[in-house]
C-alpha cells in the first residue's frame, strides 16, 4: 500500500484507542506507516471532525469512522 493513511484521534479517546488496537491486530503491517493526527492540536481538524473521532483516512479519503469495522478497513486498504 503507498498510499498515505492516517487516523485522527483525541487524547483520552477510549474508541480511538480500541480501534488503533484493533487496526494493529488485523493489519500490523500498516502500523509502521499510519500517521496519527489529534484532532485538538489542529484547529483546522478541530473544526472539520469535532466530536467524530477515531476517523481512519486512506488516500485522502475518509475509510472508517467511530467504530472499527473491518470490512470497510479492508476494503480502504485494498485486502
Amino acid at each position: 500500500m503507498t498510499e498515505a493513511i492516517e487516523l485522527l484521534v483525541r487524547e483520552g479517546c477510549h474508541l480511538c484507542d480500541e480501534f488503533l488496537l484493533d487496526l494493529s491486530l488485523d493489519h500490523p503491517a500498516v502500523i509502521a506507516g499510519l500517521r496519527t493526527h489529534d484532532v485538538d492540536a489542529d484547529a483546522a481538524l478541530a473544526t472539520e471532525f469535532g466530536l467524530r473521532v477515531p476517523v481512519l483516512v486512506v488516500g485522502g479519503r475518509i475509510a472508517c469512522e467511530g467504530r472499527y469495522d473491518r470490512a470497510k478497513v479492508a476494503a480502504a486498504l485494498g485486502l
